[in-house]
């Protein structure tokens, strides 16, 4: 899927209509098959665990990986913000894969941050991952913000999950096409909370049926929105496969 997010960020304008419109607690939001979530009445545009420098966090523990990760994820999201053109990007933690990825990431990529920034708010919101916040960048680092009716977190509440997009989990859903299955990242959501899907390239992702999605969702509104090569399958939870 890398290589097709990739592909797919560098081409003409896409339809709205391969886009996924849902809403969380009454907030209109878009979900963008490249991985970002926009609202576009506070013009608002959210994605997650980005894990920029991850390639270099494993390199440091002298385990190889391939060393293309941060300038693919920055590629991409300067695609989803020049589609969606936002007032404010919210950046739901882990953002780096380290405490020491945003010092020692190369000015190159810096410059690249900025160039995305200019203009607008950017909030990074502090991860488990890289809980120090985003250091020598634009925007402001924080815990938490509540902002335009939602709450933005990191990880998912297991009190109060209404109005909240959270990130952490990396949702993923399987499906079967054509005589086989068909895993993909997703937006789970089910009208009261929002869990986002990982925006890095590098990044795993957690099954919906997995134990750590068990009393975040009500199952019976719960539909994931998986991302496809070039658009969003909405599919409710009782039609996935276990």
């Amino acid at each position: 899927m890398t290589m097709h997010r990739l592909i797919y960020a560098t081409s003409p304008a896409v339809s709205p209509s391969l886009h996924a419109r849902t809403s969380i607690n009454g907030v209109a939001a878009i979900c963008d098959p490249l991985g970002g979530l926009y609202f576009p009445e506070s013009r608002t545009l959210v994605v997650s665990d980005l894990h920029l420098e991850k390639g270099s966090a494993f390199a440091r523990r002298g385990m190889m990986l391939p060393p293309y990760d941060t300038l693919a994820t920055l590629r991409i999201l300067d695609a989803v913000i020049a589609r969606h053109d936002p007032a404010t990007v919210i950046s739901l933690g882990d953002n780096f894969h380290d405490r020491k990825g945003s010092a020692a990431m190369p000015e190159t990529f810096r410059q690249m941050i900025a160039a995305m920034a200019c203009g607008r708010e950017w909030i990074w919101i502090n991860g488990n991952h890289d809980p120090d916040g985003a250091q020598g960048l634009p925007g402001a680092s924080m815990d938490e913000l509540r902002h335009a009716g939602l709450v933005f977190r990191h990880e998912p509440s297991r009190r109060d999950g209404i109005g909240e997009i959270a990130g952490h989990l990396h949702p993923s859903a399987t499906v079967r096409r054509r005589e086989r299955s068909v895993r993909r990242a997703c937006f789970a959501t089910d009208g009261k909370r929002l869990v986002m899907p990982a925006f890095g390239v590098t990044t795993g992702g957690l099954d919906l049926r997995h134990r750590e999605m068990s009393g975040l969702f009500d199952r019976q509104q719960l539909v994931a929105h998986m991302l496809g090569r070039d658009r969003i399958y909405s599919v409710r939870f009782a039609n996935l496969l276990g």
